[in-house]
């Protein structure tokens, strides 16, 4: 079974439009008229200093965050106040965050069912075959009964991962997954993440994982102070970045 579905993978017409995108917090500019355009099949890395807008801007793509002023665009659809819009959004759209947020109380089984069952008014049993599916690409089947504080932090990041896959969304979001990470636990993560972009799922993900960004990224986007500094495929990126706050970036993330 493909982790995405049928027809997703091939690259072709944007899916994730923003044009001129603004937002503030209080008097804060946290995005500065910030245009991005993602392509079907498409796999963004967005990297930048930490407060450089980077998260906000992809919780800005399923309305976690509202922007302010500009446009917004999933797969030709405009996100805008409108609930049913939203939702329907976000059901194109899987996020993945640093922190699991996976149900503590829901055993693995009932984490990834939930969505589906209420959702889409998918039966149990087909929700539970289409989990252990999900569970044995992850390679975590044989924790499908256990519950999240059972798990490492490593296997609850995959649970959420196949949680995020189970509505068969046409983009996932990342937000540094693997930040919250023992070391020794990151390889396993970034491995279901490139076999995830193999399969030609549209990503878009915020990491400071320049190896992950050199193997897999169409595009590496650097962020600071709320706007796209620079955007470049990764072997120009980072063999002939232009701009100096991106040098500098990189000279002290790269070892």
């Amino acid at each position: 079974m493909s982790l995405i579905e049928d027809g997703a993978s091939g690259a072709g017409a944007p899916i994730v439009e923003l044009r001129d995108v603004n937002k503030w917090y209080s008097d804060f500019h946290v995005l500065r008229d910030v245009t991005l355009t993602v392509g079907r099949g498409e796999k963004v890395v967005i990297c930048g200093p930490s407060g450089s807008g980077k998260s906000t801007l992809i919780r800005c793509i399923n309305r976690l965050e509202e922007h302010q002023e500009g446009e917004i665009f999933v797969d030709g659809v405009e996100l805008v106040p409108d609930v049913r819009r939203i939702e329907a959004i976000r059901r194109q759209v899987g996020m993945v965050f640093q922190s699991f947020n996976l149900f503590p109380h829901l055993t693995v089984m009932d984490n990834l069912t939930l969505g589906p069952i209420l959702v889409q008014g998918t039966p149990q049993e087909a929700a539970e075959a289409g989990a252990m599916e999900l569970l044995e690409r992850v390679k975590i089947p044989d924790q499908a009964w256990k519950y999240p504080g059972q798990l490492s932090g490593g296997q609850q990041q995959r649970v959420a991962i196949a949680r995020a896959l189970m509505l068969r969304p046409k983009v996932m979001l990342f937000d540094e997954p693997t930040s919250a990470l023992d070391p020794e636990m990151i390889s396993e993560v970034l491995e279901v993440m490139v076999e995830l972009a193999q399969e030609g799922m549209t990503m878009i993900c915020v990491t400071h994982e320049m190896g992950f960004a050199r193997k897999v990224a169409d595009l590496v986007v650097f962020m600071d102070e709320g706007e796209i500094v620079e955007a470049a495929p990764p072997e120009q990126f980072f063999a002939d970045a232009r701009n100096e706050r991106t040098k500098l970036f990189l000279s002290q993330i790269l070892h």
